[in-house]
């Protein structure tokens, strides 16, 4: 038997892209269905969704080490559990906490020092750019997880607005882990006025047009000056390696964007 797992399954993306940066994609023998960081991860055998999964697919494979993510896979979990599996499930919901799962997969697979170099590298690209914002206006920003209902962002999206140089119009809501917890309604948004409009349906394209035209809207700052942006769900809630990245250079250049009146909004 190897010192560490050596057949591992991920049920969401964010664990895959980690044992990846780390080196150890050839670990990864089964994936989620949603997978597309990286890119060459999408080759895998796909055998969950976000909430099912395919256990005889998964059973077929052998794994030794199964990964999930947060309370909504627990039934997931729990299942594999009492099929014999071993199983670590993440439920990691802040920056801090995303940079504790990477060293933790780290030394799941005997890659300690390359996680904690790995983590540390994203910490000082976070705190680069929180420096390059300190000081600057700060735009009201309306993170949008969700349309119908309208639900606002999760607490690591609504700190990577905080460290982009956004001030987030609903910070109060940002620690509840569930999506229901994190509901408001439209006439509350119209009343805090956010000056960006930052969107991510997860699974479906954003449609500028149907916020700007909803009804009463049409006051709000961020509508009447045409700061509506999309950023794709797989950069930004995926509370891994692209969040942190990706996710957090597009916050960046779309708040850079609003506080430089000269520059026209960019194709959303």
């Amino acid at each position: 038997m190897s010192a560490y797992p050596s057949r591992i399954v991920c049920l969401t993306e964010e664990t895959t892209e980690t044992l990846y940066l780390l080196g150890q994609g050839d670990r990864v023998v089964g994936v989620s269905g949603y997978t597309i960081r990286p890119p060459e991860a999408r080759q895998k055998p796909r055998v969950s969704a976000f909430l099912n999964a395919r256990f005889s697919k998964i059973e077929a494979l052998k794994p030794d080490l199964i990964l999930g993510f947060s309370d909504l896979q627990a039934d997931i979990a729990a299942e594999l559990v009492r099929r014999g599996y071993a199983v670590t499930v993440f439920n990691q919901r802040s920056v801090a906490e995303i940079l504790q799962m990477i060293r933790v997969v780290g030394g799941l697979v005997g890659c300690g020092e390359r996680a904690a170099a790995l983590a540390s590298r994203l910490e000082l690209e976070i705190d680069a750019v929180r420096a390059a914002t300190a000081g600057l206006p700060r735009p009201r920003v309306f993170f949008e997880e969700w349309d119908n209902p309208l639900i606002s962002g999760i607490r690591w999206v609504e700190e990577l607005v905080e460290i982009a140089g956004g001030e987030p119009i609903f910070p109060e809501l940002r620690d509840a882990k569930l999506g229901r917890d994190r509901i408001v309604t439209p006439e509350a948004v119209v009343r805090r006025n956010p000056e960006v409009i930052v969107a991510s349906w997860c699974g479906k394209a954003v449609r500028t047009e149907k916020i700007a035209s909803r009804v009463g809207w049409s006051d709000v700052a961020a509508v009447r000056s045409g700061h509506i942006y999309e950023i794709k769900s797989a950069y930004i809630l995926q509370p891994g390696p692209a969040a942190l990245t990706e996710g957090l250079w597009q916050l960046h250049g779309i708040l850079t964007r609003v506080r430089t009146p000269a520059t026209s909004p960019a194709a959303r």
